[in-house]
């Protein structure tokens, strides 16, 4: 089998129609529509399909007749549904008594980490891009500015203060997350002072205002583990909207004429470090916690490692 070209959560794209956005009769042209889908979204939980024997997991997309009435509701794009039809999906946000109305069972409720690691490609993609898209509504009800209410515009991709009319539109965090080997083709993987011991996964970090991506890499390993890195490669990038990062993935190398010896934790973030061989991850098993499934630290380690990892334990589905 071919090894993935793109992260996991990159390897599909919704036709987002943004040109619809900004028309004031999308609304009720969607309502109208007998193909139309609704994703239902609670405290963050996406509603999941029920599942019937043989049955893949799927999104719990819903037609929008008869739902309770939304907190909030915003325009995701067109579903290829096959044959050359397109179904409008729309995000619309709950609270308790809605979503209960909708769904009572508690386990159709899936938090993005689970439901990333269930849904297909496509799945995925719609849940990232609701998920980012309801998370960024829950942050910003007032101006930044003057501390107005802002209100919902442009089908859900816009806020304006309705003080000042300003607009306000989705802002995304870029982060790059860096797999550092050194001349003898080991992997460096830290373990996070957030996480349980024996859990193990790249280094990361934001990147800072007027920084370019190759800069950020270099800093924040010199930070984090206080080695020099160069011979930076980018390999590739995956949303990650808990809450609105875009996580760019890139390759190092220890510099030349380093010892790895020196790499040290910051004690901060970062408690532990450790140099790993492919034959040092085989030999480890269940005692060494790695990222898998729909990470891009994962899919980042596969490509080093020349498959799946051999990992038992999942990454926390919360």
């Amino acid at each position: 089998m071919p090894e993935p070209s793109l992260p996991p959560l990159a390897r599909a794209a919704i036709d987002r129609d943004a040109a619809a956005r900004s028309d004031p009769e999308r609304a009720a042209r969607f309502d109208a529509d007998a193909s139309a889908l609704v994703l239902p979204v609670h405290d963050g939980r996406l509603l999941l399909a029920e599942r019937h024997e043989g049955s893949a997991p799927e999104l719990g997309l819903v037609a929008p007749l008869g739902l309770p009435t939304e907190a909030l509701r915003c325009y995701l794009g067109r579903l290829e549904l096959g044959g050359g039809r397109a179904a409008p999906v729309e995000l619309r946000v709950y609270d308790d008594a809605a979503a209960g109305a909708i769904e009572a069972e508690e386990a159709r409720w899936a938090p993005l980490r689970r439901a990333a690691a269930l849904l297909d490609d496509r799945g995925q993609a719609l849940a990232v891009e609701a998920i980012a898209l309801a998370s960024w509504h829950d942050a910003h009800p007032f101006c930044p500015r003057c501390g107005s209410p802002t209100e919902v515009r442009d089908a859900g991709w816009v806020r304006r203060c309705i003080a000042e009319e300003r607009q306000l539109f989705p802002r995304t965090d870029p982060a790059v997350i860096v797999l550092v080997t050194d001349d003898d083709e080991r992997v460096l993987l830290g373990s996070n002072a957030l996480w349980e011991q024996r859990r193990f996964s790249l280094l990361a970090g934001f990147v800072e205002p007027g920084e370019p991506l190759e800069h950020a890499v270099v800093r924040e390993i010199a930070e984090e583990a206080g080695i020099p890195v160069d011979r930076v490669e980018y390999a590739g990038s995956q949303p990650w909207p808990l809450p609105a990062s875009l996580m760019l993935g890139f390759r190092a190398r220890l510099a030349a004429g380093a010892d790895p010896a020196i790499a040290r934790p910051d004690g901060e973030e970062i408690l532990e470090l450790r140099w790993f061989s492919r034959d040092d991850i085989a030999a480890a098993g269940e005692e060494l916690f790695l990222p898998t499934g729909t990470s891009i630290a994962g899919w980042l380690l596969e490509r080093w490692y020349g498959g799946p990892l051999p990992t038992d334990v999942p990454w926390p589905s919360s």
